[in-house]
């Protein structure tokens, strides 16, 4: 966690999102960054952990390569903790648990190792307190995905509205339900993006309503637009909402960070009820 940062750890236990879906470029690293600025705008103490070894969302909150010497890679190998390891962003309340090329190794180095599984689950337990935690899943169902999807209260799952959008996500359902049944039996799919909407496409319109009607009340009211701003953000290192927050794109995740926080605390509230 950032030295010299003062302000009052929260209480509550954080709550863990895992962004994932196996398929790539359907917005799961522009999900996590910009619904992350967005909830640390609000004032919450948000923790990105890039678990891709792209480590395209480090990159995309201004984390210069040189500038990762402690990354993911080592909290998993058990060299470090994340305090040790969270970076300070621009963005106020805004962490980010960077990731490098070095992470595609802990696929093969841990997969021998006791408890491989839960090395995230339990690096997250110890960190020091924030509000929420978003790991940041590859392209696929490996080890690393497991590991996030043990240590995650929850799944936010997104869907690119384009062709073939359900293609797929049947395997990750079913690594779901398995993760479920055998080493986190709190885990549920807590909610589903629509990503990359065009509003001129009838096409995206159609896959939308299918996406809804397979998912039911899990898929989120808030469309995720397809936007020219949001797709240049990245390479300027840093979030569609610094970049131009008054953009379709920025606004969108200014919403979905809304309803995240209602069905978090409705689930929160459930928790303490049962």
């Amino acid at each position: 966690m950032a030295k010299g940062d003062t302000q009052a750890p929260t209480t509550r236990r954080a709550s863990v999102f895992a962004v994932a879906n196996q398929k790539g470029g359907v917005g799961k690293t522009t999900t996590a960054i910009n619904l992350g600025t967005a909830l640390a705008a609000v004032g919450k103490r948000v923790a990105i952990i890039d678990m891709d070894p792209q480590g395209n969302a480090s990159t995309g909150l201004g984390i210069a390569r040189p500038d990762r010497i402690r990354t993911t890679y080592d909290v998993l190998i058990g060299e470090c903790t994340f305090d040790d390891v969270l970076q300070p962003t621009d963005i106020p309340n805004l962490f980010v648990s960077p990731a490098t090329t070095d992470l595609s190794g802990a696929t093969v180095e841990l997969v021998d190792e006791d408890r491989w599984e839960y090395r995230l689950r339990d690096a997250v337990s110890a960190m020091s307190p924030v509000d929420l935690a978003l790991i940041d899943c590859p392209p696929s169902l490996d080890l690393l995905t497991v590991n996030a999807l043990v240590a995650a209260d929850s799944v936010l799952v997104p869907v690119q509205c384009e062709f073939f959008a359900l293609e797929g996500l049947g395997d990750l359902t079913q690594t779901i339900a398995r993760v479920k049944a055998a080493r986190n039996p709190g885990l549920d799919i807590r909610g589903v993006v629509l990503t990359m909407h065009d509003k001129r496409s009838n096409l995206s319109d159609q896959v939308a309503e299918d996406v809804r009607e397979h998912f039911k009340d899990a898929v989120y009211d808030t469309i995720i637009p397809r936007n020219v701003r949001v797709s240049e953000a990245p390479s300027h290192g840093m979030p569609v909402l610094v970049y131009d927050h008054r953009c379709a794109g920025a606004q969108a995740y200014i919403q979905l960070a809304k309803e995240v926080l209602r069905r978090d605390a409705s689930a929160q509230n459930h928790g303490a009820a049962a």
